[in-house]
């Protein structure tokens, strides 16, 4: 078979309509360039057009009588940090309602996991119940089918749930407040709420659907004043994590891998804070990382993208597996000797993690490990390294991170393995109530 016909019968995932750009290494480079662009502070104060803060136009709204605004209360307990141009947003510390993550449940377990313990640690209340769906950013990311009218309804069907969700407890609507695990439904969600705020039509489409199921707010859309990512719950939840630290990490060299979707989508919601790392650069999970005594090292692809990219995953992953094993994993072990990667999105760190089995096969073995930041402070305060942070879902090895932590990790490898038994035979532990995960429908009784 000659090379044109290999051309031809390979598997692009564009369909038959591929063709090669025919671009020289200079223009290939040229029209790629976007995804080395240094996305800080600095360069977004200068080089992008200020925008408008959305949160003027939602009071309008409201006081117009046109929406409904959740608001985030003093009985919410929150902490007030700076956005990229200066603005404030509440983060809300407790009575908080889990939105989880589909990509999380099903890939890392670890990652909920460590968050609800860390929040049974530090006793916060919060609601995690099951009447939630997945925000539908993977198919619209990932094929392109989706649409604004669905993901917007989804975006404001979840947040009623999460207004809502206390009466099942006879409490007030409104006493949780939503909590976001995933990035990729922090950023789509960011997204939808400026679409809704700015265009009449949409927020009409919308009402009509939402009418129909019942999720309306004395027959107005209900709009949450902040969208809340959990790793900005652990920004500003840091200090009180401190305190319950037990294991020293002032030996790891830890690099972060900042997401795509929780910065630079609606980058003006992003947080950053003069005291981590000049004021340049995101503020959350490495000021987090900086609390608990790790050395943050820093490396020339801090910046870009892991390559998870959704459509990419599916129809191109030679582009995903070449980002997160060239540009992100050997970067970090090569540059920064890094003991760890630190990330706060699904996507991120399913791609860095998995991808290191698939470079094995082109004879680049690089073995770093890659785990959440809420993982990470959970082990540091004392967490089982497998019954809750739940390490031996990853593809990357850990034992040498927990020796040089002073870790024993095979007699926690034992406990666990023990603890599988008991599981087996019934005596089941649960980090929360599974009666009030149910708060409506079959099951239900209040």
């Amino acid at each position: 078979m000659d090379d044109n016909s290999r051309d031809k019968d390979r598997f692009t995932g564009h369909g038959a309509e591929w063709r090669d750009s025919g671009l020289s290494e200079d223009q290939a480079r040229a029209a790629t360039s976007w995804v080395e662009a240094r996305i800080d502070r600095r360069a977004m104060m200068v080089g992008k057009s200020r925008v408008e803060d959305v949160r003027d136009i939602m009071w309008q709204l409201e006081k117009d009588g046109e929406i409904i605004v959740h608001r985030i209360a003093d009985e919410h307990e929150p902490e007030t940090v700076k956005t990229l141009y200066g603005w404030d947003k509440k983060i809300p510390t407790n009575q908080l309602w889990h939105h989880k993550s589909c990509g999380q449940c099903g890939n890392i377990p670890g990652y909920p996991t460590s968050i609800l313990w860390l929040q049974n640690m530090l006793g916060t209340r919060y609601l995690d119940e099951t009447d939630q769906t997945s925000c539908t950013a993977w198919n619209y990311h990932g094929s392109g089918i989706g649409n604004v009218v669905s993901l917007a309804a989804v975006f404001l069907r979840n947040f009623h749930q999460a207004y809502v969700s206390a009466k099942a407890q006879g409490l007030a609507e409104g006493y949780y407040y939503p909590l976001i695990h995933c990035g990729t439904s922090f950023g789509n969600y960011k997204e939808m709420r400026g679409f809704l705020l700015h265009s009449a039509e949409l927020r009409g489409q919308v009402k009509k659907i939402l009418a129909k199921l019942g999720r309306l707010v004395d027959g107005k859309l209900l709009i949450p004043e902040e969208i809340v990512h959990y790793s900005e719950w652990l920004h500003v939840s840091r200090q009180r994590i401190k305190e319950h630290q037990r294991i020293d990490c002032g030996n790891i060299r830890a690099t972060v891998h900042p997401a795509c979707h929780v910065y630079k989508m609606v980058p003006e919601d992003a947080i950053y804070d003069d005291a981590v790392l000049d004021g340049n650069r995101l503020a959350v999970t490495t000021a987090l990382m900086q609390e608990l005594g790790t050395e943050v090292i820093d490396y020339s692809t801090w910046y870009d993208c892991c390559g998870f990219g959704f459509r990419h995953i599916i129809s191109e992953r030679e582009f995903t597996r070449s980002f997160a094993i060239d540009r992100k994993i050997r970067v970090a072990v090569e540059e920064a000797s890094a003991d760890v990667m630190i990330g706060h999105d699904t996507g991120c760190i399913t791609t860095l993690d998995k991808n290191q089995w698939i470079g094995k096969a082109v004879d680049k073995h690089y073995e770093l490990p890659i785990m959440a930041d809420c993982q990470f402070a959970a082990l540091m305060c004392g967490a089982h390294p497998y019954k809750i942070v739940q390490l031996h879902w990853h593809a990357s090895p850990f034992e040498n991170l927990m020796e040089k932590l002073g870790m024993d990790w095979r007699s926690a490898k034992a406990e666990f393995e023990s603890y599988l038994g008991d599981v087996e035979a019934g005596r089941v532990e649960t980090l929360y109530d599974p009666k009030n995960a149910i708060t409506s429908g079959p099951g239900f009784s209040a």
